[in-house]
């Protein structure tokens, strides 16, 4: 098995946080990625079937937030390409209310049949990996010249959340965009698809969680104080809700991010 993190090209860099490539071609049991909340919507294409939730997917999948765990199921041969968007992006880009596909990530087909189509049909025959992040960068910029105004709002308000995820950081961005509580709400619910408070733990858990996965740490406790909580006992509840282990059982089945 093949992983690699390939750097988002500048053209769609605004919106793309990250890209994972795995290429497994010795698929002899099935594999299973675990999915965790990590407060990024993503594009995901696999060159086979799958499932989530026991239910089939389509090759071109297109995830809102997610909140409770999942994994996604595959049983043969494959390369999967995912594309971490920025959290403000899913409304700018693919014109759906980001609160529908909390949870319930659909085929990308319902959204844009004609281009979705015609892109998982040139995917399919793509002769290299570079050709197939090539097809899914040019889809992904010509979503991005579409994109409208209020972006660059949400883009600002999830950019500071994700740098000081404090209950006080919430109150502090509101008030720098001068906005009310319900219009503030009203904002993540239509373009993030949750709270802005549960947005706002969700980038506490990922960054517990990314410094979980480094090992660089004595105690629980290090994690959990640096990271905000309260104490261990705070993180260990916040870390079981998103992951459904504690981060000890985590950590003793060698999990990765």
């Amino acid at each position: 098995m093949k992983i690699t993190y390939p750097i988002p090209a500048d053209r769609i860099s605004d919106y793309v946080e990250r890209i994972l490539v795995i290429e497994n071609f010795s698929v002899t049991n099935s594999f299973t990625l675990p999915l965790f909340a990590n407060g990024t919507p993503t594009l995901l294409f696999l060159s086979t079937k799958a499932t989530i939730k026991d239910k089939a997917t389509n090759y071109l999948t297109l995830f809102g937030q997610t909140v409770f765990p999942e994994s996604l199921t595959i049983k043969t041969d494959f390369t999967l390409i995912a594309y971490f968007f920025k959290p403000f992006s899913l409304f700018s880009l693919f014109g759906v209310s980001a609160k529908e596909l909390t949870d319930y990530p659909i085929d990308l087909n319902l959204l844009h049949p004609t281009k979705a189509n015609e892109l998982r049909e040139r995917l399919l025959n793509a002769a290299t990996t570079n050709e197939l992040l090539s097809l899914l960068d040019d889809y992904i910029f010509s979503l991005i010249t579409k994109s409208k105004s209020e972006t660059e709002i949400i883009k600002l308000a999830t950019t500071l959340i994700s740098k000081n995820p404090s209950k006080e950081s919430l109150l502090t961005v509101q008030d720098k965009l001068c906005m009310t509580e319900r219009t503030f709400e009203r904002l993540f619910d239509k373009n993030i698809g949750i709270s802005p408070n549960l947005f706002r733990r969700i980038c506490q858990f990922n960054a517990a969680f990314q410094q979980l996965n480094t090992r660089r740490f004595h105690k629980l406790t290090d994690v959990a104080f640096g990271n905000g909580y309260s104490d261990q006992s705070h993180f260990i509840r916040a870390f079981k809700e998103f992951t459904h282990v504690t981060p000890k059982e985590y950590l003793k089945f060698g999990g990765d991010s």
